[in-house]
């Protein structure tokens, strides 16, 4: 949770405003990025699949 916090900052610095803040990460543990409470799944869609290498 801290080196989540620590490693991409939001609007707020490193604090979280609200539980369903979400983070990329991506398979070596590095934070790639990080989005909104009130960001859907469904529109980091295409973030995640560019991350894994698919289309």
């Amino acid at each position: 949770y801290k080196y989540l916090k620590s490693s991409k900052g939001g609007l707020f610095g490193d604090g979280i405003k609200w539980n369903f803040t979400k983070f990329l990460v991506d398979r070596d543990g590095k934070v790639v990025d990080r989005y909104a409470p009130t960001t859907s799944p469904a529109s980091i869609e295409k973030d995640i699949k560019k991350l894994i290498g698919t289309s």
